[in-house]
C-alpha cells in the first residue's frame, strides 16, 4: 500500500518529533516536526522508491504537508 510506504519513508527521513504511527493521513507533518530540509530528504527518498521525479510545480510545502497530500501527488505522477 502506498500510504504505508510513504509512512516508512517519513519515519526514516522526516525527523518528526511525533511518532508517525500516531498521525492521521491529513495531519500536518510540519506541525509534527518536519523541517524544510527534512522534506527535501523525504522527496528524494520518494523519488528513488517510486522511480519518479517531482516536477517544479510540485516543489512546494503543500505537496509534502501530509501523508494524504504526498499520496495524491504520487498518484498523479505514477499514472502519468
Amino acid at each position: 500500500m502506498i500510504a504505508e510506504q510513504i509512512r516508512t519513508i517519513l519515519a526514516q527521513q522526516a525527523r518528526l518529533t511525533t511518532e508517525i504511527a500516531s498521525l492521521k493521513d491529513h495531519d500536518d507533518l510540519y506541525q509534527a516536526g518536519m523541517t524544510s530540509h527534512a522534506s527535501v530528504n523525504v522527496m528524494l527518498s520518494l523519488e528513488s522508491k517510486f522511480d519518479i521525479e517531482f516536477p517544479d510545480r510540485m516543489l512546494k510545502r503543500s505537496v509534502f504537508e501530509s501523508v494524504a497530500s504526498i499520496q495524491a501527488a504520487l498518484a498523479e505522477l505514477i499514472v502519468s
